[in-house]
């Protein structure tokens, strides 16, 4: 049986992140995904946005990898000539209600590490955004967007440069914890067991599956996979926004809000809509409830105007009642078993964390 160094199951942005990060550190790394590429699943159907850590919880894994993760991502873009934009985002209040929550978000954010918020009033948001409808409103300077997938195409190089192989079409298959590592089984067109002495579960939607996979990890300690679909609106008229608007959050969700492309094109989403099996087709009719919230804050957006446009499926680990989660990064020392990293729940803001998560899995591989 062949043996390497490390195995990384998904090619999705936080496994290519932590190829890199293994393999620059001088480990050989192979990466096994079921799909034809990398990043076709979660990675390549979400905002595209580089979040700035403005609502998660304080302390949370979440809070403390986006931030430092957004710092790192922006310095990757410049250094690797990476498409992005450091636009900004704008979080708009249209009630006196509203308005009155600013102030709390804004000490939220800081609690996180966030100290660029600037609180305006609607006619400095306004002047800022002059199709705007808005009391006031909170700017959010570091908030950005990227080529997600150019992205991840300098990830795989790096890796690639630094001698990790990749193997696509090959699903894990098996896996079974040994006293010198472990024994895996990848099946596709070309079946192959490979011994390892590092195991990084970077699945995505799949990692609580591939988890009760590997023979020798405690099944209580595997989370319930939960899926949580967001649903994407485009817009065929021009949106007159040059950053990204986002409406007060309301209870379950951050509310209907606009993102760009890096073409300058709008999209509307995401919406939450629980699953229970993967399906990407977005309903026409979930339109409906898109118009009037965002006519909150875009009043002259035209009717029909919007057009499904696409989905991605949100890696839960908690079930609907309780819909808020963290990061649940898991190494030897919480389940046991040497040598094995599970990544759980690695839903947004897992594009802007991804090379702080890499870090992180290279502490806990002892880098």
């Amino acid at each position: 049986m062949d043996r390497v160094d490390c195995v990384i199951v998904g090619a999705g942005v936080i496994g290519l992140a932590v190829a890199r990060r293994l393999a620059q550190a001088g480990r050989e790394v192979v990466v096994i995904e079921e799909a034809e590429g990398i990043g076709t699943i979660t990675s390549s159907r979400n905002s595209e946005v580089i979040h700035a850590g403005i609502y998660y919880r304080a302390g949370s894994l979440m809070a403390r990898m986006c931030v430092s993760g957004k710092h790192a991502l922006y310095r990757y873009c410049a250094k690797h000539g990476i498409p992005h934009r450091n636009c900004g985002k704008l979080i708009v209040a249209t009630s006196p209600a509203e308005t009155a929550k600013l102030e709390a978000i804004r000490a939220h954010a800081e609690a996180n590490g966030v100290d660029d918020m600037q609180l305006l009033s609607g006619e400095a948001a306004r002047a800022l955004e002059p199709a705007l409808n808005c009391d006031a409103a909170l700017l959010s300077p570091s908030t950005g967007i990227i080529d997600s997938h150019a992205y991840m195409l300098a990830l795989r190089g790096d890796a690639e440069e630094a001698g990790a192989a990749f193997a696509f079409h090959t699903p894990l298959l098996h896996a079974r914890a040994t006293a010198g590592g472990f024994e895996i089984e990848a099946g596709g067109a070309a079946p192959m067991a490979l011994g390892c002495d590092l195991l990084v579960n970077a699945a995505g939607l799949g990692a609580c599956a591939v988890a009760r996979g590997i023979d020798g990890m405690p099944l209580d300690l595997i989370p319930t996979a939960y899926l949580a679909k967001g649903n994407y609106f485009s817009c065929s008229a021009r949106a007159p926004f040059s950053r990204l608007i986002y409406p007060v959050p309301e209870p379950g969700g951050l509310g209907v809000h606009l993102t760009l492309d890096m073409a300058g094109q709008a999209r509307f989403g995401p919406d939450v809509e629980w699953i229970d099996h993967v399906d990407y087709a977005v309903d026409p009719a979930r339109a409906e409830r898109f118009y009037p919230a965002i006519r909150k804050y875009w009043p002259t957006l035209p009717d029909g105007a919007l057009m499904p446009s696409y989905s991605g499926i949100r890696p839960k680990i908690v079930p609907p009642a309780v819909a808020t989660q963290d990061f649940l990064i898991q190494g030897p020392q919480d389940h046991g078993v040497a040598g094995l990293i599970n990544l759980f729940g690695i839903e947004s803001p897992g594009l802007t964390s991804s090379l702080a998560i890499a870090d992180h899995v290279g502490e806990l591989a002892g880098l």
